[in-house]
């Protein structure tokens, strides 16, 4: 692991821990959508940067080794916080669970009006992430990365969708909804360029593929 790259974790996962502590002071701002991702052509340029590899073996891999939903701030955890973020007029209870509100799936342009029909993606999942370099992190790590609001990583979308999509990189699934595939792109490369994971072969080619179209 980089030095650069060891540091910029050390920090996620501190901040982190800090935002657990510290309560609504700490707690992302309401935006009604994921961090948005680099450009186009900031994100081909990311691409090219990425280390081309081929995918690890899945051996001791464990969702567990990726502690989430962790609490944000007072009783809400990640997983709250991302509903809130990514909906409109979400109203939740004083366990910070949503009651009611309105989202919209971005990945197939379904509109929902319970919560739970969504779940929170990991843009990178996270056994797509083991294979590609978190192996090797440390369980704090791990968790800053499972938990991570500030990149483009988490995103509320129709659960059986995510379902499909499962742990495949972009050579294997993309969005139905093929207006969102540039955003899709660009934000899987921002997170695999943050984190300073790998790229298999397949996988950059139908990046490139989506990028050089948008």
């Amino acid at each position: 692991m980089s030095g650069v790259y060891a540091r910029r974790l050390a920090v996620a996962a501190a901040s982190a821990a800090l935002a657990a502590t510290t309560g609504l002071l700490n707690a992302p701002a309401a935006q009604a959508a994921m961090p948005t991702p680099v450009s186009a052509s900031t994100a081909r340029t990311y691409l090219s940067q990425l280390t081309v590899a081929a995918e690890g073996s899945s051996d001791g891999y464990s969702r567990s080794k990726f502690p989430h939903w962790i609490t944000q701030s007072g009783t809400c955890n990640t997983r709250e916080v991302v509903l809130k973020r990514d909906g409109t007029n979400v109203q939740q209870d004083s366990s910070c669970a949503a009651v009611s509100g309105t989202w919209y799936s971005e990945y197939d342009g379904a509109t929902w009006t319970a919560a739970s029909d969504l779940d929170i993606d990991h843009m990178v999942p996270l056994a797509e992430a083991w294979r590609s370099g978190a192996s090797s992190w440390t369980t704090a790590q791990r968790q800053a990365f499972a938990n991570d609001l500030t990149r483009p990583q988490l995103i509320a979308v129709t659960d059986n969708v995510n379902q499909a999509k499962g742990d495949k990189d972009p050579a294997n699934w993309l969005p139905p909804s093929t207006s969102y595939r540039c955003t899709y792109a660009r934000a899987w490369v921002h997170v695999k360029h943050y984190y300073d994971l790998s790229v298999d072969s397949a996988e950059k080619s139908a990046l490139q593929g989506i990028l050089n179209g948008c």
